[in-house]
């Protein structure tokens, strides 16, 4: 029997998916590089736990809650914003939707962290930072993207 699933549950779970897939991508790219030491890329690292206490007022956090404030982080954002992947293949179809919700995610991680405070510009990235960021992402893009799809073959009921 065939699932009918909504396809707002679809694009969280394909959020979800997506947030799997880059995590295991960060995995890979350490054993990949293990003479690197410390975070691979901005999300990578305290940073997106230190701008969530920061939002919360939190004080006196720890590395190890900024890490698992981040962890929260990834996992509720990137669950959630397979939503706008969602919208767009809805409204323009694959692959412009991978493509503007690509888009969307960059722009979000070259301006949100600066314009927080955490970090420097993006034009100021180390290089290997900003190749780790673009490649991550690009995993999680291509991995929603798949995840909504087959979810989307698999239900009996479209309702796109």
């Amino acid at each position: 029997m065939r699932s009918a699933t909504t396809w707002p549950v679809r694009s969280v779970l394909a959020g979800a998916a997506g947030t799997a897939a880059m995590t295991l991508a960060y995995g890979l790219e350490r054993r990949l590089r293990p003479l690197v030491q410390g975070a691979l890329d901005y999300d990578d690292g305290l940073v997106p736990g230190q701008i969530v206490a920061a939002i919360m007022h939190l004080r006196h956090v720890t590395n190890r809650t900024d890490r698992e404030l981040g962890l929260a982080l990834r996992w509720g954002y990137g669950s959630a914003f397979g939503l706008w992947h969602g919208v767009l293949v809805r409204r323009v179809g694959e692959p412009r939707a991978s493509a503007a919700f690509g888009a969307t995610l960059m722009t979000a991680t070259l301006t949100l962290f600066p314009l927080l405070g955490r970090t420097p510009p993006p034009w100021r990235w180390p290089a290997a930072m900003l190749a780790t960021s673009f490649g991550t992402h690009a995993v999680y893009v291509a991995a929603v993207a798949a995840a909504d799809r087959l979810q989307a073959a698999a239900t009996s009921v479209d309702q796109r």
